[in-house]
């Protein structure tokens, strides 16, 4: 439909999709040294924070470098790092162990990423860049000749059927000689893009986590403001890549969070109820008894590290942020390598105003150089726990100078069906007294606004397969892996099952675009503005 219908268009001598904070840093680098360059940013959210989503403990140097006074007026939630702590659970035992080097917060903030863009988009337009919330970039424009040269917003207004409705509105054609893809991880447009160019023709696949987290309130006096308490070992068996996080705020909240590796093998794994689990642990639950929880949301990670970059240059665009996949998966952060990244695409843009020449600039700069220390600390757990902490060791105290780089591989075919997977009990139900009960009480607290009469904005290749195949040999997953329970098979009236999708409860996690073991879900854009609406996060 979208080449027979009339669009506007917006001339932008930049333009960036993704308002997170590599986005926004590099619109403001952008502008710090040419103003008069034309920018703007292109948010999906319904405004810019609401979609922001991450653990989040900041290293705050690349953003010092790019604000040298963010924190004469810090974000709302901004504490910084007093002390850390590493535990080894077992089901009902913890166990104090070394703080790996790599996970020291000296000198870091945990902060609220959804207060710190706002204040990031802020300061873009006092610079004079044109920041859009609620505009998702739904596909790239790409020229005859082969380039990138812009993005169309998706279209307003689309019925369940697919047609426009009573107030349709076509989104129109932001276009400029060089885009700059910001989505975060698994990004809809930065996938086709780099499918398109094959930017990964060179790397191994890229591997990821699914985060998910919540904010709680919580009795007067048990917080210590500062402490960074992180996890290994249980709920996980030795199998399977899990690990939690909590961050003590101030004023008697604390965020908590629980991270499962998608390479897992158990096709009946749920991250979502290994998350409560651990909230449950004896160690761990007399935290959160007589609290309240006040948010929650989820999203994938790329963490697949140095060698799953995929080439970050393409003619007429670039990736930046977690759209490249530069999460530091050991010393859990993200943040600041966003920023950096972001920072050095605005440098070498004024510079060179072309996208070319990047990748390389990137690859030798202090940011990769960080990730090829650690690259092969993740992929070590891929052969269980055990390994995994013994090559970490070895990994570290060499400073990552193994003459090896070990490899990924695409998280879904890790999945095994279920008559070649002997499952653990892993007594899911057991010890629940802590809210929330389900995943759909959860997304109660994600902020969520979906239009129900726009198409479903997941789109499944063949639902026939689901009811027949998947559920054959896979038992489906999709109702295990996602942590929002937008997947359910129901009776179809007729003796059998069907699936079907809630797509009102999309916490836009994308984990089912990634571990659905036929490859045939794809995530795309939602009306803008559409999703989870978070304020604390």
């Amino acid at each position: 439909m979208s080449a027979a219908v009339e669009r506007d268009q917006m001339e932008y001598d930049v333009v960036i999709v993704g308002g997170g904070p590599a986005g926004l840093s590099c619109a403001i680098r952008l502008k710090q040294i040419k103003p008069d360059l034309s920018v703007c940013v292109l948010e999906k959210g319904s405004a810019i924070g609401a979609h922001s989503f991450s653990g989040c403990v900041l290293e705050p140097g690349p953003l010092d470098a790019l604000l040298p006074d963010w924190r004469e007026t810090p974000p709302a939630i901004c504490v910084p790092a007093k002390r850390d702590e590493f535990l080894f659970l077992t089901k009902t035992k913890s166990y104090r162990m070394p703080t790996p080097p790599q996970m020291h917060n000296d000198g870091n903030f945990i902060i609220s990423l959804s207060m710190l863009t706002p204040i990031l988009a802020k300061r873009a337009e006092d610079l004079g860049v044109d920041v859009f919330a609620g505009f998702a970039g739904a596909e790239a424009i790409i020229s005859d000749s082969g380039s990138v040269v812009g993005v169309r917003i998706g279209d307003m207004g689309i019925e369940k059927n697919g047609e426009p409705g009573p107030n349709y509105a076509p989104g129109p054609e932001i276009r400029a000689p060089i885009t700059i893809l910001a989505e975060g991880a698994r990004g809809s447009v930065t996938k086709t893009l780099v499918k398109h160019f094959a930017l990964d023709a060179d790397c191994s696949p890229q591997t990821y986590g699914l985060g998910i987290k919540e904010l709680w309130q919580l009795p007067e006096g048990r917080v210590e403001p500062g402490f960074i308490q992180h996890t290994l070992g249980w709920p996980a068996d030795a199998n399977t890549y899990g690990g939690s996080f909590l961050y003590h705020l101030d004023q008697n909240r604390a965020y908590v969070g629980y991270v499962s590796g998608l390479d897992y093998q158990d096709p009946r794994y749920k991250p979502f109820e290994a998350f409560q689990q651990f909230k449950n642990h004896p160690s761990i639950k007399p935290f959160f008894e007589g609290g309240e929880m006040l948010a929650y949301g989820a999203r994938t990670i790329a963490a697949g590290g140095w060698q799953s970059m995929p080439k970050m240059e393409m003619p007429g665009a670039l990736l930046i942020g977690c759209a490249a996949g530069l999460v530091n998966v050991p010393k859990i952060k993200g943040v600041h390598q966003a920023i950096r990244s972001g920072a050095l695409a605005a440098e070498h843009i004024a510079e060179t105003g072309s996208s070319a020449g990047y990748d390389a600039l990137f690859r030798a700069s202090p940011a990769a150089k960080e990730l090829y220390r650690v690259r092969n600390i993740k992929p070590g757990f891929k052969k269980g726990l055990w390994f995994g902490l013994a090559n970490a060791g070895f990994e570290t105290a060499t400073g990552g100078r193994a003459p090896w780089t070990l490899k990924n591989k695409v998280d879904y075919k890790n999945l095994k069906k279920v008559a070649e997977y002997t499952s653990p009990d892993r007594h899911w139900t057991d010890h629940r007294e802590l809210k929330p009960r389900d995943r759909v009480a959860a997304v109660f607290f994600a902020g969520n606004v979906h239009d129900d009469s726009q198409p479903a904005h997941l789109r499944v290749a063949d639902t026939h397969l689901c009811a027949t195949q998947c559920a054959t040999e896979y038992g489906n997953p999709c109702q295990n892996f996602c942590p929002a329970g937008v997947y359910e098979m129901v009776d179809d009236g007729a003796g059998s099952k069907k699936l079907q999708i809630n797509a009102s409860n999309c916490v836009h996690c994308k984990a089912c675009d990634i571990k659905d073991p036929y490859a045939q879900i794809t995530w795309t854009t939602p009306e803008g503005g559409s999703g989870p609406g978070y304020q604390n996060m």
